[in-house]
């Protein structure tokens, strides 16, 4: 067995095309992971199979051809961008004597690498301990073999059991935490449920321009860079819009094809953000090649998830990286929004998106009329912080006669406390 080097960024990527051809956007992607991760590279091999080899996934030729690349560029690393067993993963670097991390742990490495909150640097532990737990076989090789004489017969397996047990000891003490935050976002969302705040979550595919649509939107600060993952945490802020209407944005994690299933159950917590929301924004890359199939991989998460039924409006963005169109709105049958078209980076169409917002949570919102007394000028204050208030009319007798259009859930909280409300009409 080799000496695992504990460092080392030169890498040959790896990409065979598995029963069919690869889109050339899948290649690049996986190039971009890489960088992403901090890898030079500086080699990459291609193929195609009908079916992975059992043994060496990429089959004995192909493993050939890495051993001479890797020796001729000096590469210290091998990504592969599909899954490995751990079998494979360690028959492979035996021939190449070099590190070799599948297409799971590089995306694990990127995420380890761009956590900031506590809550992700614990999601991220928790899902590469998983990852790795069924990979302990390859740095404990030296302990596993039996020697005949006195002094040289090995513990044998003793010391693998001994990291398992501590493995998942420290897994449970993760869990534990999570569940505990995940408590903690229970009650911050049922505190924003009774102050009846609508949430929009953004999602999407990495690097589709959320975290700057959401600096567009709510002048958060949040880091923005032509990056996969630039960003991880989920953050909220609060959004007032040109009718009155106020809702809390959420930015959350991009996705991206073939996630981790390790990922996916430990950012659960901070996926329940997206389970919860009122309207999904689902923002896709206008300029990609092919984008339709990155929507899909994000509807197959949202799916994953159990956030498939939630109400979406797709944001189609970058639009000025596309001569032939242009910033607008896009209507279902039923006359309401269905899509975007903007550009966060430049801000044009971002008013359309507001509007289509509207006109989405209009849905729920009708307009009244209410005649206050004149003692009545805190429930008047009130309404002026939750209602878009079309006209304020004082009375010659005193108090005021009021036109608004109101949320349904704080009609119903007013129409308790003020048998004189009445409803003109349903919707807005």
């Amino acid at each position: 067995m080799f000496e695992r080097p504990s460092a080392g960024e030169r890498a040959v990527l790896v990409h065979l095309d598995i029963g069919s051809t690869a889109e050339p956007d899948e290649r690049e992607e996986f190039r971009r992971l890489a960088v992403a991760a901090g890898a030079e590279v500086v080699g990459t091999l291609g193929g195609s199979r009908s079916a992975p080899d059992p043994k060496l996934f990429i089959g004995t030729g192909k493993c050939d051809e890495l051993i001479a690349l890797v020796a001729g560029t000096g590469a210290e690393l091998v990504i592969v961008n599909h899954p490995l067993s751990p079998g494979q993963e360690r028959n492979l670097e035996r021939l190449v004597k070099c590190r070799v991390v599948d297409r799971s742990g590089l995306i694990l490495d990127i995420f380890a690498q761009r956590a900031r909150s506590f809550e992700g640097k614990l999601q991220v532990e928790l899902a590469q301990l998983k990852h790795m737990s069924t990979r302990l076989v390859r740095g404990w090789t030296h302990l596993e073999r039996q020697k005949g004489g006195i002094g040289l017969r090995g513990p044998g397996e003793t010391q693998l059991e001994t990291d398992r047990r501590l493995l998942a000891k420290r897994m449970t003490v993760l869990d534990r935490r999570l569940d505990r935050i995940q408590v903690q976002r229970a009650q911050g969302r049922k505190a924003r449920d009774k102050a009846e705040l609508p949430v929009l979550s953004l999602v999407g595919y990495t690097n589709a321009g959320k975290s700057t649509l959401f600096n567009r939107l709510t002048e958060a600060g949040v880091f923005q860079a032509d990056q996969l993952f630039a960003t991880l945490d989920p953050t909220l802020r609060r959004l007032t819009l040109a009718d009155g209407g106020r809702v809390l944005v959420a930015d959350t994690v991009g996705f991206v094809g073939r996630l981790p299933h390790e990922l996916v159950a430990a950012f659960r917590s901070t996926l329940e953000e997206t389970r919860n929301a009122s309207l999904l924004l689902h923002v896709v890359e206008a300029s990609a090649p092919h984008r339709s199939r990155l929507a899909a991989d994000v509807e197959q998460v949202l799916a994953e998830i159990g956030s498939d039924e939630i109400p979406r409006l797709e944001v189609y963005n970058k639009v000025d990286l596309l001569p032939d169109e242009s910033p607008r709105i896009e209507r279902d049958s039923a006359g309401f929004p269905s899509r975007v078209w903007l550009s966060a980076h430049t801000g044009a169409g971002v008013d359309l998106l507001l509007q289509a917002i509207s006109e989405w949570l209009g849905r729920d919102r009708i307009r009244c009329s209410l005649d206050l007394e004149p003692d009545e000028g805190r429930l008047r204050a009130w309404l002026f912080e939750h209602a878009q208030i079309l006209s304020d009319v004082p009375k010659p007798a005193g108090g005021w006669s009021m036109d608004l259009i109101i949320g349904r859930p704080d009609r119903e909280r007013l129409a308790a406390r003020n048998t004189r409300f009445s409803e003109d009409k349903e919707g807005v």
